[in-house]
């Protein structure tokens, strides 16, 4: 059966490198629990969709930082419903070791939630964690995107 296009959405905070400078948590403070921030937040309308519902998901992200030791990153694609939050996708990338150099890393990397509870409107949110106690001047410095587009079978006629 062909794929319906039930509905797509982008969410786009910086379309450049270096387009952006958002510090994304503290400098080294022992004591905060990892330093997280929403690159990116969406909502699909699924009332019309059919059978089979799928939402396939992309995202590019770029952190600027002085590397202090092997760093994790972790992006996490959640979805929301009523207010309630599931966790559809998550992955976690080590930065590598570069001791007093400013390294720019770009993430991106693709999902799909397949089969979602469908109440006619699924909101989706980008986030991404990294440990505050290993990194100094963490910064969201751009491109950063987050798009998704949500199909079906064709709806009953």
């Amino acid at each position: 059966m062909p794929n319906f296009l039930v509905d797509t959405q982008v969410s786009q905070n910086a379309s450049t490198a270096g387009g952006i400078s958002i510090p994304l948590g503290p400098v080294i403070n022992l004591l905060n629990p990892p330093a997280s921030a929403l690159f990116g937040t969406l909502g699909l309308n699924t009332s019309t969709a059919g059978t089979d519902l799928r939402v396939v998901f992309n995202y590019t992200f770029t952190l600027s930082a002085l590397i202090s030791v092997l760093t994790p990153v972790t992006i996490t694609v959640n979805r929301i419903i009523n207010g309630v939050p599931t966790t559809v996708y998550s992955v976690t990338q080590t930065l590598p070791l570069v001791a007093g150099a400013l390294t720019t890393t770009v993430l991106s990397g693709d999902g799909i939630d397949y089969h979602p509870p469908n109440p006619g409107f699924i909101v989706y949110q980008g986030i991404v964690s990294v440990p505050a106690t290993v990194l100094v001047v963490p910064t969201r410095t751009g491109p950063e995107s987050f798009n998704a587009a949500a199909y079906s079978n064709p709806p009953a006629v």
